[in-house]
């Protein structure tokens, strides 16, 4: 994400009340994460309840925060277990601690977008490394013998914005392309009646 913010003093962490143990086995399970992770294990969720994030369970919500060079918090949204934060929202608050370089960027991610063209096989799955229904939608593929392309939406920010414009401003994986027809989220009934095949 971070290679998008070239020149910016910018670090993302991840923080989990889990042990080191279990986030290594998380990231190992994603072939790996291009960001730090922190253990608030002992004492048990101490920064979690810092921040006002730990329920009393002792699990902590799933929530992002943006602090300046000050220490100072400039962003913090708490989200459902179920959602996945938005990458757009973060962009657009780190563009406004670095105006003059969010221009640069907003240039070229256009000129990107322009001169990456949206591949043509007949099956494209747009992914995230974390997606657990993207992993489910890929054992599918392959288990049917159906031959597809596999795009990183994390990491190709083109991809990512057609994947907003057919979602209506959301970056939802897995979301497909077959023979030319969106199809947003795994429903294996759906996609299996797109592909020609029995589910």
């Amino acid at each position: 994400m971070l290679d998008r913010f070239d020149g910016v003093e910018a670090q993302v962490l991840g923080l989990s009340v889990d042990s080191v143990p279990c986030l290594q086995a998380w990231s190992d399970s994603l072939d790996g994460i291009s960001f730090p992770l922190l253990s608030d294990f002992y004492p048990h969720g101490k920064y979690a309840q810092t921040y006002g994030v730990l329920r009393p369970e002792g699990i902590s919500e799933r929530a992002i925060f943006v602090i300046d060079k000050k220490g100072v918090i400039r962003f913090a949204r708490v989200y459902d277990i179920d959602e996945l934060p938005d990458n757009e929202e973060l962009f657009r608050v780190l563009y406004e601690l670095e105006p003059v370089l969010a221009e640069q960027m907003r240039l070229r991610d256009e000129e990107h977008v322009r001169l990456n063209t949206e591949p043509q096989d007949d099956v494209v799955l747009y992914c995230t490394p974390w997606c657990s229904d993207c992993r489910k939608a890929r054992e599918f593929l392959q288990a049917k013998n159906i031959p597809y392309r596999e795009v990183d939406i994390s990491r190709d920010r083109a991809a990512a914005e057609r994947v907003r414009l057919w979602t209506g401003g959301y970056e939802t994986t897995p979301t497909f392309k077959v023979h030319g027809e969106v199809l947003i989220e795994f429903d294996e009934q759906r996609l299996s009646q797109a592909l020609g095949i029995e589910p």
